[in-house]
């Protein structure tokens, strides 16, 4: 995958794809940033409005509104198009839907000559990604997903918050499906070192393990809370691709929970699910498998099997 120059196609300029360009330019991730919608117009506006503030940043990239063939030569194709998730809709309820809007997409980018790696975040993210993997042919390590990697930030921020610990230095992540059966894995959570359930163990009454329950749920719950308040959710999901996209462009080899084609990991083969994974230039290095308890290791089973249900469901 070529470097140099750092070309990212966005394809779909909606709220999450506008706040993933708009993160990308305010970090100065890349140099040249490609728009494509099937709304032109729109693409044309979105690259314009980008621009005009380019005087006010510290970066140099190029923006405009591009079309497939622009893929041809880019590092990374990130996929935000879809119809939006309605209120109260679980992000399964997606699926059929987004399906056919994947068809008249990936195809048309990988017949522009595209060799480098595609980022989706569409939902739901982890059977968009299988398809995209499906329907493009790429070797799985070039095809990932979001995933649970804003899963993961929004339950360090919480814990962080109730452990009076910065998020940056709590080790914990969220696994599984991004949605309804998504877990954390507690035996796997860390302050530095030292295991967050003994802290919270031998911490008196200062913490207690209830709370930590209830913020797994509500970190399960957070997409559903904040759409019925402003009806979607597009900042914290657009800085967790700029932090992915990161990642891939400065071959940083760094540890994400993306959705990722399991291959024998957690006892799970042939399904996507969001999985700690060391991330650089070349895509997925490799998935770090996680030492999980049994009780995990059957909360991961049920999460892949609902994901497996979901995508073979569509060849029914």
């Amino acid at each position: 995958m070529r470097t140099d120059k750092r070309k990212v196609v966005l394809i779909g300029t909606g709220m999450v794809g506008m706040s993933y360009a708009y993160s990308l330019l305010n970090q100065n991730v890349c140099d040249e940033l490609v728009l494509v919608d099937v709304d032109r117009k729109k693409a044309e506006g979105e690259a314009m409005d980008l621009n005009h503030g380019l005087a006010f940043s510290a970066s140099h990239m190029r923006i405009y509104a591009g079309d497939y063939e622009d893929c041809r030569d880019a590092d990374i194709v990130v996929i935000c198009a879809g119809v939006a998730q309605k209120e109260g809709e679980s992000r399964l309820n997606l699926l059929k839907r987004n399906k056919e809007v994947f068809r008249s997409i990936v195809g048309p980018v990988t017949e522009s000559g595209f060799n480098g790696l595609f980022l989706v975040a569409t939902n739901p993210v982890d059977v968009m990604t299988r398809i995209t993997y499906e329907l493009s042919g790429f070797n799985p390590r070039r095809v990932m997903g979001t995933g649970t990697a804003l899963d993961t930030a929004r339950l360090r921020y919480l814990l962080g918050d109730y452990l009076r610990v910065d998020p940056r230095n709590i080790h914990a992540y969220v696994m599984g499906e991004h949605g309804d059966s998504e877990f954390v894995p507690w035996s796997q959570a860390m302050i530095a070192t030292r295991p967050i359930r003994e802290i919270v163990e031998g911490s008196g009454n200062s913490f207690d393990m209830e709370e930590l329950d209830r913020i797994s749920e509500e970190v399960k719950g957070a997409a559903y809370r904040i759409i019925e308040a402003k009806r979607a959710t597009y900042y914290g999901i657009g800085m967790a691709m700029t932090r992915i996209t990161k990642a891939i462009l400065g071959d940083e080899n760094s540890v994400l929970t993306v959705s990722a084609l399991l291959g024998g990991e957690y006892g799970q083969s042939g399904v996507y699910a969001g999985v700690p994974c060391i991330i650089n230039q070349n895509g997925i290095q490799r998935v770090l498998a996680l030492k999980l308890t049994e009780e995990e290791l059957g909360k991961m089973a049920a999460s892949c099997e609902i994901l497996r249900e979901s995508f073979y469901g569509l060849e029914s």
